[in-house]
């Protein structure tokens, strides 16, 4: 069993052990004093794993409610936040009492954000199911819905209370959501860690060393958290590929692309023009190209820089005129870059 001790202003334990699900009950009844809960999943998880896991929680002595969600990005919305405010209220739900996210990144921002904002902060557990939600957004406390201007753009800054990570839990996922997972694995590997990056070109098979990766992708979204907690300096760096990514969901309304792949396509469109700039290495977005096509992600869009630039506008990472981009000199190698508006578009199109 590994822990991860994050030490933010409010410190929690990450827990990461193959089969842990089986008895995170006993950790839960431990932790907590509590004994009223409201699980918030989303369709898919909840018949996999939602009714076992209230059966045992409900053993515990526990009172559960159950919020399903149906699954996909276009369920993060303040439709369903303001829906589940109000399942809340009526499962009397007290600042005492606490909300488990038990899915992936979809589940657990929109969580996450009704516990930092429901009677003006509860605590909550994430129990992540997806490989993108292990590796990434269960940690850090970055919370939000979406709405129409954008994605992410309503939310709040709220750190877990405990994080339970489960490799086993990723068995159950079809080949083409894992590898979407590999996304954020892969931007981690290129924006921080040349020796993980190695790592995920030389392995056979990813299965053998997953809960090695996904330790070593903790780890390295843990010491950046503790650096900048309010994504103020360094912590933006995590966003590598994001501002494209984001524009390019958007530009699909959320369907169509996932997030791994919307976020493949933004960091080797970066990475590209910041080849013909001189800010990345020669030869550097092949190798990105390379490893992104061993896991089955896409590398290039139709949609034109317009439309990515139009799309971008609304990004968390724009202040007043200016854009803060994430840009890569060489693998494991990440600066911010801070452009005008209109460097922004002379670097889309160039």
């Amino acid at each position: 069993m590994r822990k991860i001790f994050v030490n933010t202003d409010n410190p929690y334990e990450i827990i990461v052990h193959k089969g842990i699900f089986e008895y995170c009950d006993e950790i839960i009844a431990n932790f907590f004093d509590s004994r009223n809960t409201v699980i918030v999943t989303d369709e898919t998880v909840y018949k996999i794993y939602g009714k076992i896991f209230k059966d045992k929680l409900l053993k515990k002595g526990f009172k559960v409610g159950v919020f399903v969600l149906k699954a996909g990005e276009q369920s993060k919305n303040l439709n369903n936040l303001s829906s589940l405010y109000h399942f809340l209220s009526e499962s009397e739900i007290t600042r005492d009492d606490f909300i488990i996210a038990l899915g992936g990144g979809v589940v657990g921002d929109l969580a996450g954000f009704a516990a930092a904002s429901f009677l003006r902060g509860i605590s909550f557990i994430q129990i992540p199911t997806t490989l993108v939600a292990q590796v990434d957004s269960s940690v850090g406390g970055k919370t939000a819905v979406n709405i129409k201007s954008g994605k992410n753009l309503v939310g709040a800054f709220h750190q877990p209370s405990l994080v339970i990570c489960d490799p086993d839990l990723l068995s159950t996922l079809s080949s083409r959501v894992f590898c979407d997972g590999m996304g954020e694995v892969i931007k981690y590997a290129v924006a921080f860690s040349e020796s993980l990056f190695i790592k995920l070109l030389n392995q056979a098979n990813i299965y053998d060393i997953l809960e090695e990766v996904i330790c070593d992708c903790i780890n390295c979204k843990k010491n950046i958290v503790e650096q900048d907690e309010r994504d103020l300096e360094n912590r933006m760096k995590l966003n590598f590929g994001h501002t494209v990514g984001h524009a390019i969901e958007k530009y699909n309304n959320y369907t169509k692309i996932t997030h791994g792949q919307a976020v493949s396509i933004g960091m080797v469109y970066i990475m590209q023009q910041g080849e013909k700039l001189g800010i990345t290495k020669k030869n550097e977005t092949e190798k990105l190209k390379c490893i992104l096509k061993k896991f089955k992600l896409p590398t290039n869009t139709c949609i034109s820089w317009e439309d990515i630039f139009t799309n971008s506008l609304g990004d968390k990472k724009r202040r007043g005129d200016n854009i803060t981009i994430v840009t890569v000199s060489e693998i494991g190698k990440s600066r911010l870059l801070t452009l005008s508006l209109d460097e922004y578009k002379n670097f889309l199109s160039c």
